[in-house]
């Protein structure tokens, strides 16, 4: 179980990672052509959808994060347990 977490934890991370560089700083999408963000816009279409899957990933890590510490200390009272009794 603690293998799965893991490896499925370093494949969220992973993703994470690319969909924040995806995002181009200030300017959108448009930025990377050349789009001056001088005024205030409504993130649309590909941003929309990177601004939303950045959030769902980084909860998603964040949830198996703890998850994998809760059994990892379940774990080790329980080993603890076995070798002091």
């Amino acid at each position: 179980m603690h293998m799965a977490l893991n490896i499925v934890q370093i494949v969220i991370s992973v993703i994470l990672v690319l969909v924040i560089l995806l995002q181009v700083k200030g300017g959108g999408i448009g930025g990377i052509f050349g789009q001056a963000d001088t005024v205030y816009r409504t993130k649309r279409g590909v941003e929309k959808w990177l601004f939303w899957a950045t959030i769902i990933l980084a909860a998603v890590f964040v949830i198996i994060a703890a998850v994998v510490v809760y059994l990892t200390a379940r774990n080790l009272i329980a080993l603890s347990t076995l070798t002091v009794g």
